[in-house]
């Protein structure tokens, strides 16, 4: 797999019938490894190890809903008190990110009934998160993640 824009970190991977797998310890199985499931897993890795997030509050392909679709939230982390605190999309390394992309993940959650503090979106070679501002309806893009 592509080298991210991360500390590197050790997976469990195998090879099957039906390709290389990487084992998932949050959901605690082993998931194919496709360019977006690498960079999930690194950044998973990255806000457990570097800054510290509880795996405990950290869920992995949650559901919400959006205008009465489901979609499914890449990463969500949680407060303490079991309150959603951050949601992650994550993109393949070869999906730019431009302002666009970073509409789409901000629409979903301006949308919601769960409004996160903070919503953040990687390739694994960039990454960007804000912190939404709901009285103005706007979010402010930090130099990096709290």
């Amino acid at each position: 797999m592509i080298r991210l824009n991360l500390p590197e970190y050790k997976f469990r991977v195998q090879n099957t019938e039906k390709g290389v797998r990487i084992f998932d310890f949050i959901r605690k199985k082993f998931i194919i490894l496709t360019p977006e499931e690498w960079v999930r897993q690194n950044f998973i890795q990255y806000i457990i190890k570097e800054k510290k997030y509880p795996s405990s509050l950290v869920a992995v392909e949650t559901g919400l809903k959006y205008n009465r679709l489901k979609k499914r939230s890449d990463i969500t982390v949680y407060d303490k008190k079991g309150i959603v605190w951050m949601i992650i999309e994550c993109k393949a390394p070869e999906v730019k990110i431009s302002q666009d992309t970073f509409q789409q993940v901000a629409v979903y959650n301006m949308s919601g009934r769960s409004k996160t503090r903070f919503l953040a979106v990687t390739n694994g070679l960039k990454h960007y998160c804000c912190e939404m501002n709901y009285e103005q309806d706007k979010y402010d893009f930090l130099k990096d993640f709290p």
